[in-house]
């Protein structure tokens, strides 16, 4: 039975990475600080023969014992309420904690895949973005913590791929949704949902002009896990290139959940990305992979997720730490 880790693992997209490797039969090693994650995302693991979890921080010193297939590092805070809160946790897991697993990997001789992102570009001037992009990034800025420890990730794990010869995969996450997001992580999407089931107004930063790009996460999982599987070193972008203002967004979110609540407009967060749309040529050519899930059918899927949440769910702080949580079992 191959092995892989997945850093990051209670998160919204680690959980899901446990969700594809335990399909496809693997041993999954699950590795999480709780920091963000929950482990509410991984309950329905726990407790399978070829499922470990780990309480642990990759930026400090990783160690698994027996041999490694993969790895895949999805450590890190993923929203802006997150890393503007803790930027020093955000900054040390891509730098300290990517160095620590590109170690572990050439250690054990596994093929590792780091999870980057459409931050690498920061607010664009080339749209839409392709990987040949460089982006246009304020590395003293507030969101400079996590744009900045992206691009050295990426860094680092080159020059482990061209001093060592180590097997790496880089992959450039642009917006995604999907059950087992955070309804208070500050994205639009849950955002959003977690207002209209609050009967709350809808909270748009900045004119509602700016656009995104929404993947719905079996697609993106798809595509990590293509990538993975691949012979491709270089940096490759996986999302939805179907582009949407925020304010086109609102309506359909206000539509989706039939709220009655307004829209109200608050100032744009500094170097917020006015725009953010995937160039997939790459993907396409390259994994034979495009996106699937059309927003309508994905937006329906989440939404019912959120629904089901039971009603403390949609006020109460995340888990965070891990003591506290085992006193709920």
């Amino acid at each position: 039975m191959a092995r892989v880790l997945i850093t990051g693992a209670a998160g919204f997209l680690g959980s899901h990475l446990c969700d594809r490797f335990i399909a496809e039969g693997y041993d999954v090693l699950a590795m999480d600080n709780l920091i963000t994650g929950n482990m509410e995302n991984l309950e329905h693991l726990l407790g399978l023969p070829n499922f470990t979890f780990y309480h642990h921080d990759v930026s400090n010193y990783v160690h698994v014992p027996g041999e490694l297939d993969y790895i895949l590092h999805f450590a890190s805070p993923a929203s802006p309420i997150d890393y503007l809160k803790i930027p020093i946790q955000t900054l040390k897991v891509s730098s300290l904690g990517t160095h620590n697993l590109l170690g572990l990997a050439l250690h054990k001789g596994a093929r590792i895949l780091v999870a980057s992102t459409s931050e690498v570009y920061g607010d664009p001037l080339v749209h839409p973005q392709t990987e040949e992009y460089w982006g246009n990034v304020n590395p003293v800025g507030p969101r400079g913590v996590y744009d900045e420890a992206k691009r050295f990730m990426e860094a680092m794990t080159m020059a482990y791929h061209t001093y060592h010869g180590l097997e790496t995969r880089i992959v450039r996450i642009f917006n995604t949704y999907g059950p087992r997001m955070r309804l208070n992580d500050g994205r639009v999407l849950p955002a959003f949902i977690g207002q209209a089931l609050r009967g709350e107004d809808l909270t748009i930063f900045g004119d509602g002009t700016q656009t995104r790009s929404f993947c719905y996460v079996d697609d993106l999982i798809e595509g990590i896990y293509r990538l993975l599987m691949s012979d491709h070193t270089e940096p490759v972008n996986i999302g939805n290139p179907h582009e949407i203002t925020i304010g086109q967004f609102a309506e359909e979110v206000i539509s989706l959940t039939g709220t009655t609540q307004k829209v109200v407009y608050k100032e744009l967060p500094v170097n917020d990305p006015m725009q953010r749309q995937p160039d997939i040529t790459k993907a396409k050519e390259l994994l034979d992979w495009e996106p699937k899930v059309m927003r309508a059918e994905g937006l329906d899927r989440t939404y019912a997720w959120f629904k089901d949440l039971p009603e403390d769910r949609l006020y109460r702080k995340e888990h965070r730490d891990f003591a506290d949580y085992m006193k709920t079992k």
